[in-house]
């Protein structure tokens, strides 16, 4: 678009790029309209003999027409589109669940002179009808091959803004410790793990107290994965103090891999993390006694979602691992 003072006679088809006041100071033609015969005359009962517009080029796409479909390339699953005005429209979760962004493509989106594309923070747990994503063109035109190249993004990377549904899990709590701890365990950590697992909207499949011993661990694990638990959260008297600890060693004898042992995430840095096959294992830190935030509500949900987390994925929490 050329930016350009021309006169009113020549004005027809143009777009204001400031608002016009009449003698009252009222709005009389607001910026982004595009001008018509009748504009021109009233245009002249102002006393305007001049106007500030916007010159469509040959390939330039109006702001509306260009924010849709910036948006129909970002949007993918479970992500519903508002009507644009002004440049604008913002995308909604269409299910509650859990918000997925491709944060390098959403990158490259916005490297874009004239384009802008925010977003909540990647896999946060949303409500239907949540807004999670705002689009907005700066200038009242963006080039065609502006377009063409957010959409050419969108096709080599997938949707950049998805949401992905939350299922409803099975998750096995095994608790550990001596004996005599049991009633105090049991009455730490319950309450909280309840809590997390159902409003995610999850259930508490079975729940079980163990003394810690890799082999009572490896046992239980089984019984759990028998139960067709989707998750399984462990937590005990004491948190994991080494990859090689008593519980880490339960789980291999079960038959799971450790993914991770240790997050750059406070509170939480004792996670561990396991899969036995497709299952993940949650070895709990200390701190999943308390409803404040930690680690295990960084990758819980994403787990119920039936993402595979990964070592780089707990890694990658350290950029806003500091919750306190």
């Amino acid at each position: 678009m050329k930016l350009a003072t021309i006169s009113i006679e020549d004005t027809i088809g143009a777009i204001l790029i400031h608002n016009i006041a009449d003698a009252q100071g009222h709005k009389a033609l607001p910026k982004g309209h595009r001008l018509t015969a009748d504009d021109v005359e009233k245009l002249r009962a102002l006393g305007k003999q001049q106007v500030y517009v916007g010159l469509l080029e040959a390939d330039d796409v109006r702001e509306n027409d260009a924010v849709i479909r910036i948006a129909r390339a970002v949007a993918g699953e479970n992500v519903s589109i508002t009507a644009p005005s002004g440049g604008r429209v913002n995308l909604l979760a269409s299910t509650g669940g859990l918000v997925h962004v491709k944060s390098n493509a959403l990158k490259q989106t916005n490297m874009f002179e004239g384009v802008t594309v925010a977003t909540v923070p990647a896999h946060s747990v949303v409500e239907s009808k949540k807004m999670i994503a705002t689009i907005k063109t700066i200038g009242l035109a963006l080039p065609e091959s502006v377009l063409q190249q957010v959409e050419l993004i969108a096709r080599e990377n997938g949707a950049v803004v998805s949401v992905r549904a939350l299922s409803t899990a099975r998750v096995a709590v095994i608790l550990t410790g001596s004996r005599e701890a049991q009633a105090r365990v049991e009455k730490s950590f319950t309450p909280a793990l309840q809590a997390r697992v159902e409003e995610l909207g999850s259930a508490i499949s079975s729940r079980e107290y163990v003394e810690e011993d890799s082999g009572a661990i490896a046992a239980a694990l089984a019984r759990a994965m028998e139960n067709r638990a989707d998750c399984v959260i462990l937590a005990g008297e004491t948190s994991i103090m080494d990859a090689d600890d008593i519980t880490p060693r339960g789980i291999k004898l079960a038959g799971g891999k450790i993914e991770v042992y240790g997050a750059p995430v406070e509170p939480g840095n004792l996670l561990l993390l396991a899969y036995c096959g497709d299952v993940p294992i949650i070895g709990a830190p200390g701190c999943v006694k308390s409803r404040e935030t930690n680690v295990v509500d960084l990758i819980l949900p994403r787990l119920l979602t039936g993402e595979r987390v990964s070592r780089a994925d707990v890694v990658a929490l350290a950029e806003g691992g500091l919750l306190l």
